[in-house]
């Protein structure tokens, strides 16, 4: 079976695929997309610009990736795979075509292989002034790391947030949800929109230099700012806060149910108190103030613990957020996505099981792009490359013929 054939599963004349033509709707509809990315941070920037409306056309080859280790509906939905060997001169011609259209290039591998094949902002900017380049490398594209290999857990370790989690005396943890990467393809979607502004007025896209590195690193600055102040590096609070207390989790009737509870007034504190029957620790000066109660921290929880651990987390929750206390009863995740206030944000893919987080907010009368499932490699190579470069069948034929398309 051919490249072309084997790719395009709906492109006859009986069965279209639901992206074989460009998504419509949203606020960046009528914006092209040329992705050049793999694993999450890239894929994440990119398929947030798609539910937002960009037409974002995914460029694979299965000599890169033959398998769909990556293919979730969180990275790649509402995408159109197009199936190019960029080191075909053909499929690099194509490429090379179809960012002479692009409004956006975001690509995230290591510094250097775009340049190494020709398609990096210097060449490209030549035949599209216009085009908006977003590199989403570890370490950004300049400087002595810029050659280094990250994953999320190497980039938690360099940047020191692992050393921000856990308790005082734990290993280094990290967070396992792909910290990293989300960051920085929300970082990228934000610098887009940036530089698309900015198009307005100047007529001219820009090359964004991104480090994954940085963009973590930001959101690390309050204590950052303060080690650098103390010269002591910041200590691990667990569940514990520098601004209120007490404040943790604390065990709940039932197997292994808790509810998270956080003081951050002396009001609350008087109020919680005297929810949990012990009102005379109001009255006790080494607990007038956020700082006395962090000095006698274990002795509060274990008075807290003794009041919830009979009861039920879902009323412990009610009881105190009714006397204005925050806590809120540990959920797992099937509790979240079949809960009532889920609203909107968990959304069934269609044509599978599997759910998918839509973007956490809307735009009125505007509305963003429809879910539509990951595209299987190459999918929609021949309605991509109809709909941004007007080829016909026989000039596609010829790419297949030629080994482009693979």
């Amino acid at each position: 079976m051919s490249a072309s054939a084997r790719s395009n599963r709906n492109d006859n004349e009986t069965s279209v695929s639901v992206l074989d033509k460009s998504p419509t709707g949203g606020p960046l509809a009528g914006l092209k997309v040329l992705d050049f990315t793999h694993v999450f941070a890239g894929p994440f920037c990119t398929r947030t610009l798609a539910d937002l409306g960009a037409d974002v056309v995914h460029v694979e080859s299965r000599q890169r990736d033959p398998g769909d280790r990556h293919r979730s509906a969180y990275a790649h939905r509402n995408k159109r795979s197009v199936s190019l060997d960029l080191k075909n001169k053909a499929g690099h011609a194509v490429a090379v075509r179809m960012a002479k259209v692009a409004d956006i290039i975001v690509e995230n591998f290591s510094a250097g292989v775009m340049r190494r094949l020709k398609l990096d902002y210097d060449t490209l900017s030549v035949v599209n002034p216009r085009l908006i380049f977003v590199a989403l490398s570890g370490y950004g594209h300049t400087g002595p790391r810029s050659s280094w290999t990250s994953m999320n857990m190497n980039l938690q370790a360099y940047t020191g947030l692992m050393l921000t989690t856990g308790s005082e005396g734990d290993q280094p943890t990290c967070i396992s949800n792909s910290w990293n990467d989300y960051i920085g393809g929300i970082h990228g979607v934000m610098a887009v929109l940036h530089a698309l502004a900015e198009r307005i007025d100047t007529g001219r896209g820009r090359m964004l230099d991104m480090s994954q590195f940085e963009c973590s690193v930001s959101t690390l600055g309050p204590l950052l700012m303060a080690s650098a102040i103390s010269g002591k590096a910041s200590k691990r609070m667990g569940n514990r806060s520098t601004n209120a207390a007490p404040q943790g989790v604390y065990r709940c009737a039932g197997d292994d149910e808790w509810i998270a509870i956080s003081v951050q007034t002396d009001a609350q504190w008087k109020t919680l108190v005297k929810v949990i029957g012990k009102p005379a620790l109001a009255q006790d000066a080494r607990l007038a103030s956020t700082v006395g109660r962090m000095r006698l921290h274990d002795e509060l929880d274990a008075v807290i613990g003794a009041w919830t651990r009979d009861q039920t987390k879902e009323d412990v929750e009610a009881q105190l957020q009714q006397a204005g206390v925050p806590a809120e009863r540990m959920r797992r995740a099937q509790d979240v996505i079949n809960s009532s206030d889920a609203g909107k944000v968990y959304l069934p893919v269609p044509g599978s099981k599997a759910l998918a987080a839509t973007c956490p907010f809307s735009f009125g009368k505007t509305s963003l792009a429809a879910i539509t499932p990951p595209s299987l490699l190459g999918e929609h190579t021949r309605a991509a490359l109809r709909d941004w470069l007007c080829m016909n069948d026989a000039e596609i034929d010829a790419l297949d013929k030629a080994r482009a398309l693979i």
